[in-house]
């Protein structure tokens, strides 16, 4: 999952469109914490700069038009030459932000390596996006091109395409595009606003509506399935229906966990989805609970902070009194993404505490949007029962996560080199606050719900995380829930339907078993040189555990299934450890099996911390 937006402004003299993309990006920062870039254009040339992180040198950038990226890594790795946007210089200098993933990945690297003659530089989806776009707006031959030539490099590279996405794009001294696959699983919101001087109006997209909101734009228009809106230099938006829509189907786990509260996403307003969740998760739990069990809870405490909006309302329905019992500490971000089990257990308790007084000698329910994995649900109930509770009931406003998401969603890791034009200018950031977490997605059999149905699952998972007992929500309620959260007149609501396949493996687009294969690999590649890295630094510290041992030793391998195990020796005898009195030395590595590069580099862009 990432965020994107785009900014055009009516007045092509203006030059402050890096300082508002730069502000919308924080609006969007729940969206992805890992790196994040702007692009922006003055004429028709390039130039790439890199803005610091605390944003001193966004003001010196200019350009009436720009896009921006926030990325929240999928399947592939999290190296600096992914930040986004993507940049090609042919044809016609083209920036691109994407957000969502592709399925046939594969399949398309193999076309632009053989047909179309293109070089990737990262393992990312988007770059892939961008390079088949690049490729099909090329076969115009032309000079200059039109909306007309868009659109059907648009078309020809959906037909190519399969997966989720929403994408920005940017041609230099041209305009923007802003469009959604067919399904519309991803998000895509439009707005607008009088320019400055009051001649003509500002347009702006995003993932999501609160980035327009607080910066002045209204009338709020979705992309819709399928649709591309090209928005000139000096012109207004233009709609095209790129492919014919096959479904619409936002992903509903924007509402149930990702966005944020105050948006609203296809004409679903986040925040009464949630409440409207909170009423019909209590209203299952009056069916599994027996009325003494009810009446015998003290108190309702929600999990920051996606249930907060929620909890007040299971509370309204059960008449039970509700407290805040945890406390956040802002500054450490979700846990769930977080590679190893243990590095997630320190993460819950760096994340949250518990107040003594809330849960002392109480029979306590707790409230949480989702469990995962069950490792940060299982710390939380560790938590309460520390604090005194006696008894610890866990409601989770999801039905059971029982498979991966593949649209998106992780559930489970310089100086610029300025080229010879100097108009359009690329930003991109790697951030160094998450760069010791390999961003993985976690795999199906790491789902706490996998492979586990009816009530004896139920009673495993409440065992698995120590909880008296756990209530989820169906499935059904979930998509009633958003359904019944529409807001009139924003967007048209016919054959309305969401993307549940996190829920119940039923995706909206066809998915071979070959893919999941395929993300299993990728996933155990890029955690391949974190975990080796930290089994050595483990030994040389002198806490290593046998597997680590074993890893530091011999070296390590990806299993066909994508997870990670020791290497035999004869797979790994250089780069490996001896022990020597106690200690452990390292034998120096053959020249046939150096260490890779930590990070891939982009050539054509360099990236602050490639350096």
């Amino acid at each position: 999952m990432c965020g994107i937006l785009a900014l055009i402004h009516a007045n092509a003299s203006d030059t402050s469109v890096a300082t508002e993309l730069h502000e919308a990006l924080y609006f969007l920062q729940h969206r992805g914490q890992d790196a994040c870039g702007i692009a922006t254009c003055k004429g028709n040339g390039l130039a790439s700069k890199v803005f610091r992180d605390d944003g001193s040198r966004v003001a010196d950038l200019p350009g009436y038009m720009g896009i921006g990226h926030l990325r929240y890594p999928t399947a592939g790795t999290s190296a600096n030459a992914e930040a986004q946007p993507f940049y090609v210089n042919s044809p016609y200098g083209i920036c691109f932000a994407h957000n969502g993933n592709l399925i046939n990945a594969t399949e398309l690297k193999r076309f632009l390596d053989f047909e179309a003659h293109r070089h990737i530089n990262t393992d990312s989806d988007s770059e892939l996006m961008l390079n088949i776009f690049a490729n099909e707006l090329n076969e115009t031959g032309k000079a200059r091109v039109n909306d007309k030539d868009i659109v059907d490099a648009l078309q020809r590279m959906y037909n190519r395409c399969v997966g989720g996405w929403a994408c920005t794009a940017m041609l230099a001294g041209y305009g923007l595009i802003g469009c959604r696959d067919s399904y519309a699983i991803r998000p895509l919101v439009m707005g607008s606003r009088p320019s400055d001087n009051g001649e003509g109006m500002d347009y702006m997209m995003a993932s999501e509506s609160v980035a327009l909101k607080q910066l002045g734009f209204t009338d709020f228009v979705d992309i819709l399935p399928g649709q591309a809106v090209i928005i000139r230099k000096g012109g207004g938006p233009v709609a095209y229906q790129i492919q014919e829509r096959k479904r619409y189907s936002p992903d509903i786990f924007e509402f149930c966990y990702f966005a944020r509260p105050d948006s609203v996403i296809d004409g679903i307003s986040v925040n009464q989805s949630r409440e409207n969740m909170g009423y019909r998760l209590a209203n299952k739990i009056k069916r599994v609970l027996s009325p003494r069990e009810i009446n015998a809870i003290d108190v309702i405490i929600p999990i920051p902070e996606t249930s907060n909006t929620s909890a007040p309302c299971v509370a309204a329905i059960l008449k039970r009194p509700i407290y805040q019992g945890f406390v956040k500490n802002r500054y450490v971000f979700r846990t769930f993404i977080m590679p190893g089990h243990q590095a997630r257990v320190k993460g819950v308790k760096r994340k949250l505490n518990a107040m003594d007084e809330k849960f002392s000698g109480k029979n306590v329910l707790l409230i949480d949007d989702s469990i995962v994995r069950g490792t940060t649900s299982r710390e939380i109930v560790s938590m309460a029962k520390e604090a005194g509770a006696k008894k610890v009931f866990f409601a989770s406003c999801a039905p059971p996560i029982t498979h991966a998401h593949i649209y998106g969603i992780d559930l489970v890791s310089g100086r610029p080199k300025p080229s010879l034009c100097s108009s359009l200018v690329v930003l991109k950031l790697s951030i160094g606050l998450y760069a010791d977490w390999e961003i993985s997605q976690a795999s199906p059999s790491e789902l706490i719900a996998h492979d586990r149905g009816g009530n004896r699952a139920l009673e495993d998972i409440a065992k698995h995380i120590g909880a008296d007992k756990v209530i989820f929500q169906d499935l059904e309620d979930l998509k009633a829930s958003c359904s019944d959260a529409v807001i009139s007149k924003l967007t048209p609501q016919e054959e309305r339907d969401f993307e549940v396949g996190v829920f119940c493996g039923e995706y909206v687009t066809p998915v071979t078993e070959q893919y999941f294969q395929h993300l299993e690999e990728v996933r155990g590649k890029t955690r391949k040189m974190k975990v080796l890295e930290k089994a050595r630094e483990a030994v040389a510290n002198g806490w290593a555990d046998q597997e680590e041992l074993e890893i530091a030793t011999k070296g390590i391998k990806v299993a066909e299934n994508g997870k990670l195990v020791p290497a035999s020796g004869e797979e790994s005898k250089s780069g490996a450890y001896t022990a020597v009195n106690g200690g452990e030395k390292r034998r120096k590595q053959s020249r046939e099996e150096k260490t890779p590069p930590k990070d891939q580099m982009d050539i054509s862009l360099h990236n602050y911390g490639d350096f």
